[in-house]
């Protein structure tokens, strides 16, 4: 089977996913035109050599709607003759689309396409497109009588199943905030973040090129003070062993950004002269209880583990997207995972979660941590809605 690569992979920086944030007075299609257009002309491709763009979008409207990928790639100067699509895997949108970009080189239907991924979360407001019985129609109004939960519950549900208290996951994330500090003042984004004029609260034209969803001075003492974010009477009453220990400060923020990975046939890299940094290596998707929402990452890394025959121990880096602080440490938990290995440059609560962007920004971010440290094996996994989640192992080349 054709080896399928990756040639080079590209993000904006995060931006803060409300009103006055550094992208919020930038359209989604503009964003995700220019990481279009940027992983083109830094590899020398002629945008016409592109068979698809593949692009994740989870709010898929107002602004966002009408297959984005396709309105993006116009905006970007491409030519009519490309085509797009856009992915609705809830947060594992872009990773899917990698999914399939990758496994189209692989039978041979694809030579050269971009996974992408898009979100203004200031524009288009969470909720905008809001998923529950209403949209289920009465079918899942049969089957959930009490209608399906808020992810953030089913945080508090994973809290209380694995025992995780405050204390634990508020030192997590205070963790993930010093460790992207960390990784931004020794230029280790440098490499995937592209800058995007912008204008700032002066009215100047800037570059934005910083993560503004960083916080380095954030501590575990400090997110204590956080009152519970979903601790309410009704909420009381129904989950009563739940601990109520998610805050703001141990969630992913509302955040901006779009991403792109270029990905081709290895034949067609070295045709083009341009070297693969990796290779997708295996994958899995896989559904899981809908109101814990948020544990399928756990049997996706099992069934991908097993499809390439290796164990935990055989990985050197694990993106395990940070939605809530207890979803990375009940994965983490149940493979008996080295912390030092998980999220090494800091996550979702950290660098953001620009939710169909998300995806793709794990790859570029875990491709750059695997060059810069000589790690040869990575995986890839984040909780996605109504309990789903995708997971990919590279290798680095």
């Amino acid at each position: 089977m054709t080896n399928a690569v990756i040639v080079d992979v590209v993000r904006l920086a995060s931006g803060r996913g409300k009103p006055g944030g550094a992208l919020s007075g930038t359209h989604p299609v503009t964003m995700l035109a220019h990481v279009l257009r940027t992983i083109t002309e830094r590899n020398g491709i002629d945008p016409a050599q592109v068979d698809d763009v593949i692009g994740g979008c989870v709010q898929q409207v107002g602004e966002q709607a009408l297959n984005i990928s396709r309105t993006a790639l116009l905006a970007a100067g491409f030519p009519d003759s490309v085509p797009g699509t856009t992915i609705d895997r809830q947060c594992g949108s872009s990773q899917q689309a990698a999914h399939f970009a990758a496994q189209g080189v692989m039978s041979g239907a694809y030579d050269i396409v971009i996974a992408a991924g898009v979100e203004s979360m200031s524009r288009i407001p969470m909720g905008t497109s809001p998923m529950g019985q209403d949209t289920g129609g009465p079918g899942i109004a049969a089957r959930y009588p009490e209608g399906l939960i808020h992810q953030g519950i089913s945080a508090e549900l994973i809290s209380a199943k694995w025992k995780l208290d405050r204390e634990t996951v508020d030192a997590f994330s205070a963790q993930s905030h010093q460790r992207a500090a960390k990784a931004n003042a020794d230029g280790s984004f440098d490499k995937e973040i592209i800058g995007i004029d912008v204008v700032n609260a002066d009215g100047e034209t800037v570059s934005h090129t910083v993560d503004e969803t960083v916080r380095a001075s954030t501590t575990a003492e400090g997110l204590a003070g956080l009152r519970s974010a979903f601790r309410s009477p009704g909420f009381e009453e129904r989950f009563p062993e739940a601990p109520w220990v998610i805050t703001p400060g141990n969630s992913s923020p509302f955040t901006d950004g779009a991403s792109a990975v270029l990905i081709m046939s290895e034949e067609m890299a070295n045709k083009l002269g341009l070297t693969p940094r990796a290779r997708f290596h295996a994958f899995s998707v896989m559904g899981d209880d809908p109101m814990m929402m948020l544990t399928a990452p756990i049997p996706a890394t099992k069934k991908v583990l097993a499809r390439a025959g290796m164990s935990i121990d055989d990985l050197d880096a694990y993106e395990v997207n940070e939605a809530f602080a207890p979803v990375p440490l009940a994965w983490a938990h149940e493979f008996g995972a080295d912390p030092a290995k998980l999220n090494p440059w800091g996550g979702a609560i950290s660098l953001g979660h620009a939710l169909g962007s998300s995806g793709t920004r794990l790859l570029s971010t875990m491709v750059n941590y695997l060059e810069a440290t000589g790690g040869r094996y990575g995986l890839q996994t984040m909780c996605e809605g109504a309990g789903m989640a995708n997971a990919t192992i590279i290798e680095r080349l």
